[in-house]
């Protein structure tokens, strides 16, 4: 995991053991995103296949199989030591094939299942690696990563549109009077502002959501988490400041304030504060 990820300060303050399990599951969670992200994938029976190992491999993971990928090799140790669960590994590789075929949203609720999918997941995953006490803490991880993926969406619009994709439900493109064009094009008119400003909104509320249903007395072993949040609420914090525009350049948050965030976060957290720093 490199430092231009924006989670490699949160994952700065574990414990080395958990540091290398989360790196695990992590590189385990990118093959398998990989497989339609990378160039030429996403589509056709190659992309198909590619899927269909990956459930293989998290059966062979799991079943007590052997793997036969690297990734597969690191993870499986580490289901028994942190007692990771299989349903979200299926559901990942579940979302990520939607990716194959389903490239448009007609309603939220339709995006909402897709971003379960591939970020609130891995959420639920991590929550075991982290550790946690309440079970309202899975809560907080389906919030959180569902609103980290919302935040994706904005700031990758273009990139996104780039690769065929659109991660915008059609019916408030309806709704704002916008098309698939006026977002390619990249012109900030009234009516992209007006539908982009939506989209932060919604973010906005389940990063809101994700604070209430975090546990007080979890905070501390979810700290990591709440970096995390922290660092992409400043993402969306840029975006807002920016007036929306998210074609000219892709916003970003420079190494020195993500290690600001992260410290302070860290220290609000320790002090028994809860909620992150942005």
């Amino acid at each position: 995991m490199g430092r231009d990820t924006n989670f490699y300060y949160s994952f700065l303050v574990l414990p080395p053991d958990k540091r290398r399990a989360i790196v695990g599951v992590w590189d385990f969670c990118r093959a398998v995103d990989d497989a339609v992200d990378e160039p030429g994938g996403g589509t056709g029976a190659a992309t198909d296949e590619a899927l269909a190992a990956w459930r293989d491999e998290v059966a062979r993971c799991f079943d007590g199989g052997t793997p036969e990928t690297e990734q597969g090799r690191a993870l499986q140790p580490l289901i028994a030591r942190f007692g990771l669960p299989r349903r979200p590994f299926d559901d990942l590789i579940d979302g990520v094939a939607m990716d194959t075929g389903h490239r448009r949203y007609r309603t939220f609720e339709e995006l909402r299942e897709y971003c379960y999918r591939v970020a609130s997941t891995v959420g639920l995953i991590c929550l075991e690696i982290f550790g946690y006490r309440d079970v309202r803490s899975r809560d907080y991880a389906v919030h959180l990563g569902l609103a980290l993926q919302l935040t994706n969406i904005l700031r990758d619009v273009k990139a996104d549109l780039q690769r065929g994709r659109l991660y915008v439900p059609t019916d408030e493109l309806v709704r704002f009077g916008c098309t698939e064009e006026d977002l390619r094009r990249g012109e900030m008119t009234p009516a992209v502002r007006a539908l982009l400003a939506h989209q932060a909104e919604r973010a906005r509320r389940f990063y809101a959501e994700a604070r209430a249903a975090l546990p007080r007395h979890d905070a501390g072993r979810l700290v990591a988490a709440e970096i995390m949040g922290a660092i992409y609420r400043a993402i969306l914090d840029k975006i807002e400041r920016r007036g929306y525009d998210v074609f000219s350049e892709v916003v970003r948050i420079p190494r020195p304030r993500r290690a600001w965030i992260a410290a302070a976060t860290w220290a609000r957290v320790v002090a028994g504060g809860g909620a992150s720093a942005s």
